[in-house]
């Protein structure tokens, strides 16, 4: 385009004292200290982007790094991360063999690398070596099988006295190089390639050829690395293991990827066995599984043609009904159809033409069939009611994921009743007194802000070495598409073994998050008595710091803050009218004719029982769920409360009252900074000097405990 060649990098922000990963658009010039807010980044301005025919790459202006398309670089816990995946899939693999291995059956699993010199590296005379992965594989390896529970698994193997330079081993390309350019001899090095070369083929007729031996105890050969993805055609069915160490582009798709380990495995004779509880695939993947689902399943959709979510005329025809001489008896094609018109014709589904050249037709699932099967309510035709379960588990095949849907006919536009703001003297009595605004100045102690600061940091940061939070689910590819399964996630945590050698200037960075002197942060550090907690996890520590003095800053600020009221600032009533507001009617909306809208929305349990007793109090003349734009100011952020209401208390007095609802009212049960905004309430409307009395309830008996005592 006419600004310049623009990248799409992953980059760590600083946003509000802590580091979120998230994609940002570069370009030539531009400077990624200016973009992220984080010193790790200075001297990284863009200076060129091109592409070399292969990939993508950035250089930039200030420093000799190049950075290639697909590959982490910079990032602290890069190597760390894949030490992880690496160790996980080596687990993973020695847990699936306690259980194969008595079976015959041998356990293979299958690593996807982004260079191959990151695998195996070689010497002036060409001699191979180890490259980065390759020696954290052997580390890892050799540190797992030391574990009590695998004691038992290698008195089965025949290889276990085998080194572990054998049990593993890559699949490149071969690319014929002279040792030196005065010899003739030659040796094989290794180099990458894209899947759809050439010499990807000597590679792929290597696997070919020994794909038979892969799959006997003989060898010892249990774990390949391979820099493509294996092209289709490569199906040897023991890999039971993926782990992606590359980032994953369009030239090698997930969906060929896992489609090496989507296969039935075969034992020592040769025979396939079927069967879930073996025949699953453990991908280790650089990414969450949401991600990764919703990718493989587009990589599906696009690649294949295959539609999610579609019921067709056949998709019954396949369920049992009975057996006859040990044969299974299936519904015909003709009853499927029939079911198929059937649930059409209910709404259930909708028919669309999925394949224009072949006019082919299949029937969309709408959200009143997710709604139905949520509540067990989907209704089949009489005749069918033999094979009622088989059929809905065809539907809730189909629909995916069904549990979380909300009924759109639930769904109701909450209005303002424009006569009820103009008719009622009781609401614009109470409008008038709350709707002005307020500003506020504070005065705070530093010498108890240090002090304060110094013994939370003392008491309270809790800082451990790094750690790797993995979290493993079953995904279940379906008719409805890639689907979480039904077993709960796992999450697993492990501490990082390695140790921090570069420690961040802290000073500096508490500086710039807090805006306190660089004299008044020293105070607070020395005063903690925890910089060893510092130097073992530093981003850590630096995070906690900032939140406490963060929050002792806004405390203190609240004990020295002072409201004064703006006469000419106001909240408008048009407001009410211009924010368009919509709740479920099942879930969260109270019918009201004392409110100025015609349903209260609310957003727990606490203040559904509070707006149905105020609905129903003859003592309550008027009130409203205070809107969301109602805020007011707090050096805490924007405070907005919940209630305001009129008191009829009998003898012709009228009270005007803003409540707060909270579950609990004892000190442990709010946070201190809610306490403090609420704090900060009160002074706003004791500021206003218009007759408002501000309460905090738990319940309405509460606060009529509080109105009448």
């Amino acid at each position: 385009n006419k600004s310049g060649i623009k990248a799409q990098v992953e980059l760590d922000f600083q946003n509000k004292g802590k580091v979120d990963r998230k994609k940002a658009w570069v370009k030539q010039g531009q400077d990624l200290f200016d973009i992220t807010k984080r010193e790790q980044y200075e001297g990284y301005i863009v200076e060129d982007i091109w592409y070399d025919g292969e990939r993508w790459n950035m250089s930039f202006t200030s420093n000799d790094k190049i950075i290639e398309q697909g590959v982490v670089s910079g990032s602290l816990s890069d190597d760390l991360l894949k030490r992880e995946q690496i160790r996980m899939t080596i687990e993973a693999h020695l847990d699936k063999e306690i259980v194969l291995n008595p079976q015959g059956i041998k356990v293979l699993s299958l690593f996807f690398i982004d260079k191959v010199a990151n695998y195996r590296e070689y010497d002036a005379e060409g001699n191979r070596q180890n490259g980065k992965y390759a020696r954290i594989f052997e580390e890892e390896y050799n540190s797992l099988i030391q574990k009590a529970k695998y004691r038992s698994l290698f008195n089965e193997m025949k290889d276990r006295d085998v080194e572990v330079s054998q049990i593993h081993d890559g699949y490149f390309s071969v690319d014929k190089q002279s040792k030196a350019s005065n010899r003739k001899d030659k040796f094989e090095r290794f180099v990458d390639t894209s899947g759809k070369t050439a010499k990807d083929d000597e590679a792929f007729n290597l696997i070919m050829r020994d794909k038979e031996r892969l799959l006997s105890f003989d060898t010892p050969l249990r774990f390949i690395f391979s820099h493509s993805a294996l092209r289709e055609g490569w199906d040897n069915p023991n890999v039971f293991q993926i782990c992606t160490l590359n980032e994953t582009t369009k030239e090698i798709k997930k969906r060929q990827e896992i489609g090496r380990g989507l296969r039935l495995c075969v034992n020592q004779d040769g025979e396939r066995v079927k069967g879930f509880e073996v025949n699953t695939l453990t991908v280790m993947a650089n990414e969450s599984y949401e991600e990764f689902a919703k990718a493989l399943q587009n990589e599906i959709e696009e690649d294949t043609g295959i539609k999610f979510g579609y019921l067709h005329k056949h998709s019954f025809a396949r369920i049992e009904v009975g057996a006859e001489n040990d044969k299974a008896i299936y519904l015909n094609e003709e009853k499927s159809v029939r079911l198929y018109d059937y649930f059409v014709e209910k709404g259930y589904v909708r028919e669309e033409v999925v394949n224009k050249k072949t006019k082919e037709f299949a029937a969309k699932v709408q959200e009143k069939l997710k709604i139905d099967l949520r509540d067990n309510r989907v209704s089949i035709p009489e005749e069918f009611d033999y094979i009622k379960m088989p059929i809905l588990k065809v539907l809730k095949r189909i629909s995916g994921n069904f549990m979380n849907i909300k009924n759109r006919d639930d769904v109701r536009r909450v209005t303002f009743k424009k006569e009820f703001f103009i008719n009622n003297e009781d609401f614009k009595n109470l409008w008038d007194r709350i709707k002005y605004k307020t500003t506020y100045s504070v005065k705070i102690d530093s010498d108890k802000l240090i002090t304060q600061c110094a013994q939370r940091i003392f008491e309270e940061v809790v800082v451990g070495r790094g750690r790797f939070v993995t979290r493993k689910i079953k995904l279940a590819i379906t008719e409805g598409g890639v689907l979480e399964g039904e077993d709960t996630p796992r999450e697993s945590t492990r501490i990082m073994d390695d140790t921090v050698s570069v420690l961040p200037d802290i000073v500096t960075y508490l500086q710039n998050e807090t805006g306190l002197t660089r004299q008044s942060i020293v105070s607070i550090l020395t005063g903690s008595k925890r910089l060893d907690a510092f130097k073992k996890n530093p981003q850590a520590f630096i995070e906690s710091v900032i939140d406490i003095i963060r929050n002792e800053m806004r405390l203190l600020l609240v004990d020295g803050i002072k409201y004064k009221r703006i006469d000419n600032d106001m909240w408008c009533q048009e407001l009410f009218e211009n924010k368009e507001l919509q709740g479920y009617i099942s879930s969260n909306l109270l019918e009201s004719n004392k409110s100025p809208y015609d349903y209260v929305i609310y957003d727990s349990e606490t203040e559904r029982s509070m707006a149905q007793r105020l609905e129903s109090s003859d003592n309550v003349k008027v009130f409203t769920k205070l809107p969301s734009w109602f805020k007011i100011d707090t050096p805490l952020g924007a405070y907005n409360p919940d209630w305001a209401l009129v008191w009829d208390d009998g003898n012709e007095q009228k009270l005007y009252f803003v409540v707060e609802t909270k579950g609990g009212l004892f000190e442990d049960a709010i946070k201190p900074t809610e306490r403090a905004k609420i704090n900060c309430g009160k002074k706003h409307f004791a500021a206003l000097e218009a007759g408002i009395k501000f309460e905090l309830a738990d319940t309405f008996d509460t606060l009529q405990g509080k109105i009448t005592s």
